[in-house]
């Protein structure tokens, strides 16, 4: 694949909006450490998540790109991975952060919590504790079709 210093390097990036970029970023920066990489004027920015991951800070297009705030409506939740989720999850509640699931150690042998950002979208932030292939796991209906 070609590089571009444009775009962040991932196969894969989320572009969520928020109705405020500025306040997203210094949020997103201070509660999970992610890192500023690319700011386009006040509308857009680009985010480090970690070693790999990135992402997209944009403002509201329109109002159809608007995230549902309602308490039952689930329209996307985000995974990232990080090496210590208890500090993560510590870092989160210190700044007030709005925690939606306490931290739970999965069968699939991953420790996660997740959390709502000032932008009402959903985060799961997940600690791998140990390898599991998931024929261990206790349900039947995991298939590994790929390895």
């Amino acid at each position: 694949m070609l590089r571009n210093r444009s775009v962040p390097s991932p196969s894969v990036i989320p572009i969520l909006p928020y109705p405020d970029v500025r306040e997203a970023v210094a949020w997103l920066t201070r509660v999970f450490g992610f890192v500023e990489r690319m700011r386009i004027a006040v509308h857009r920015a680009q985010m480090n998540i970690g070693g790999e991951g990135a992402m997209i800070v944009a403002e509201y297009i329109d109002r159809t790109r608007r995230p549902e705030r309602g308490a039952d409506h689930i329209s996307h939740q985000i995974m990232v991975r990080v090496d210590d989720v208890d500090a993560h999850h510590a870092r989160a509640v210190r700044e007030g952060a709005e925690i939606l699931e306490a931290i739970v150690e999965h069968v699939f042998g991953e420790r996660q919590y997740v959390v709502r950002d000032v932008g009402g979208h959903r985060w799961t932030f997940s600690q791998t504790i140990r390898d599991m292939h998931p024929s261990e796991w206790a349900d039947a209906e995991v298939q590994l079709l790929v390895e």
